[in-house]
């Protein structure tokens, strides 16, 4: 016979029964239920004292990653993705043609007079 075993196998010394009397009273909330475009639910509780301006209209939905709203009726549609652009191309959106040869044949006037070559 073993001496000072717990009469329950696992349990800890001073554990008892789980529940809101040992972890507290849960604070009040609301719950916002949110629609994507293809009907899915999405709920999330917020807290019931925070600021309407504070509670999003948007979110991504968790099951199809589209644009989730509060309106059932008409959901937020997805927003046109552009193509990736790259550096050069936004670039070109910023410069004029002969601003851009205006900047590289200074950048190369620089380069040279650093090498000796002007």
């Amino acid at each position: 016979m073993v001496s000072g075993g717990s009469a329950i196998r696992g349990s800890r010394v001073g554990s008892g029964p789980m529940g809101e009397q040992d972890r507290g009273v849960h604070a009040d909330r609301i719950s916002i239920s949110y629609w994507d475009a293809m009907g899915n639910e999405t709920v999330r509780h917020f807290a019931a004292n925070l600021p309407e301006e504070e509670i999003p209209e948007v979110i991504d939905s968790p099951s199809t990653g589209l644009p989730a709203g509060r309106d059932r009726d008409n959901p937020p549609q997805v927003a046109k993705n552009e193509p990736y652009k790259t550096h050069l191309a936004y670039v070109k959106e910023r410069r004029s043609e002969e601003e851009a040869t205006q900047i590289l044949d200074e950048a190369l006037l620089k380069l040279r007079q650093r090498r000796g070559t002007a």
